[in-house]
């Protein structure tokens, strides 16, 4: 793992000495992260290159996940994509599998750490050992929360109000809670494998093995196959482009042991792509960060066609190799993409059309967005600020600060910096 100091290139060397400071007040606490898988997805990604980190600040850091069989990892996947707005129920015996596998880790872990985060619903529920350990407890959601199924949302917000603080991706999903709400935007690592610079030797020796071809421009999405990420869409929207056999379209994506529907999705996009061969398909494992790195810089323009989104990591990664990304304009994504500035937003299959054939036909217009994007990232989305606003965040929350004593209704969110 690259030292902190390697990063002040990038985000400056006085951010860097911010860091060092704000750890210092943290040296006598212990800190414990909570998700739901080791690999595969952005939320695995990031805390496998921040934790290092930590540790590396002389900061007490663990990392769990929590256990669960496929019928827990069925219902969860199915409180997320309710939490992204869909109709679906959830019956009387899918929650109380739900509160069966949180009551079976309770008896398995500690959680006598003096500051436990938890991220996204799977683990929600462990926030119960709260009272018994008096600790401080964080929830932080990586999902679009704009205008989630009501029933579900009310059922999880009761575990949610038991927490001394929560943390969302994007103003747009602010709830009315009993906690302070922390505005805390997604990262990536510049000097990660899915990130460093690569040569055009690395990058060609890649794409053979993968048998990308390379004649042509690349049109490329990746993201996890998910019906979120409407990857059939995408394929609907490159046929409608003209002369499309002269561009490929390259969907990659991959599969992560908390995701069930993998599978399912992936069929639906081999279906839709059979028989034109211009459109590519690659699953790949959920640790393919290099092979990603090459397929992202090799391609001519990046898509994200979702439909919900909590930020939007591959758009990240891609702005940050000064591609020009088109996505859709929902959740989290506008925060990183002004239209016709440092990125394209679209709404429709049409849009999508519309907006690859001009990038293709006005590559110009294409390497200023890039260039534009990547500039946008260094400023605002490199871990180095991700660490520094959760170190923050942990001064506050151990600091005993209370909901009471902020004004929540004149700020969207908590603006918490120590003096």
């Amino acid at each position: 793992m690259p030292k902190l100091m390697e990063y002040a290139p990038f985000a400056g060397l006085h951010v860097i000495e911010e860091i060092h400071r704000v750890a210092a007040d943290l040296q006598d606490k212990r800190m414990l992260f909570i998700n739901s898988t080791f690999d595969g997805g952005g939320v695995a990604e990031i805390l496998n290159r921040m934790i290092p980190f930590m540790n590396d600040l002389n900061l007490s850091v663990r990392w769990e996940v929590i256990k669960g069989n496929d019928a827990f990892f069925s219902v969860t996947k199915k409180i997320h994509n309710a939490l992204h707005g869909g109709k679906d129920r959830l019956t009387p015996e899918e929650y109380a599998i739900f509160e069966e596998i949180q009551r079976q880790n309770l008896a398995q872990m500690s959680l006598d750490e003096e500051i436990v985060f938890i991220h996204d619903p799977q683990p929600v529920g462990l926030v119960e050992r709260k009272k018994r350990n008096k600790n401080y407890w964080v929830w932080r959601c990586h999902i679009d929360l704009s205008n989630p199924n009501p029933e579900v949302w009310n059922y999880l917000k009761d575990y949610v109000n038991q927490y001394d603080a929560s943390v969302f991706s994007a103003p747009a999903f602010r709830k009315k809670l009993d906690n302070p709400q922390f505005l805390i935007s997604p990262s990536i690592d510049p000097l990660s494998e899915k990130n460093r610079e690569m040569s055009m030797q690395e990058i060609n020796n890649i794409l053979g093995q993968l048998q990308i071809p390379t004649d042509k421009p690349l049109v490329t999405q990746v993201s996890r196959f998910d019906r979120l990420k409407d990857p059939v869409g995408v394929i609907q929207a490159f046929k409608n482009v003209k002369n499309n056999k002269d561009a490929y379209l390259l969907l990659v994506g991959g599969s992560a042991s908390d995701d069930p529907e993998g599978a399912q999705v992936l069929a639906e996009v081999l279906d839709e792509a059979a028989h034109f061969p211009n459109i590519l398909v690659r699953s790949l494992p959920p640790t393919s960060h290099l092979e990603i790195n090459a397929i992202q810089r090799a391609s001519t323009i990046i898509l994200q066609k979702s439909l919900r989104e909590g930020f939007g990591l591959t758009i990240t990664e891609a702005l940050w190799k000064a591609k020009p990304v088109i996505a859709g304009a929902v959740g989290g994504i506008p925060l990183q993409i002004t239209h016709g500035q440092s990125g394209i937003l679209t709404q429709s299959v049409k849009e999508t059309t519309y907006w690859i054939e001009r990038l293709l036909d006005d590559p110009n217009f294409a390497s200023k967005l890039g260039l534009n994007g990547r500039e946008h990232v260094r400023k605002n989305f490199l871990i180095t600020r991700h660490i520094r606003d959760y170190l923050l965040l942990f001064l506050f929350v151990s600091s005993g600060k209370k909901r009471e004593d902020f004004d929540i209704n004149k700020s969207e969110f908590v603006n918490y910096r120590p003096a």
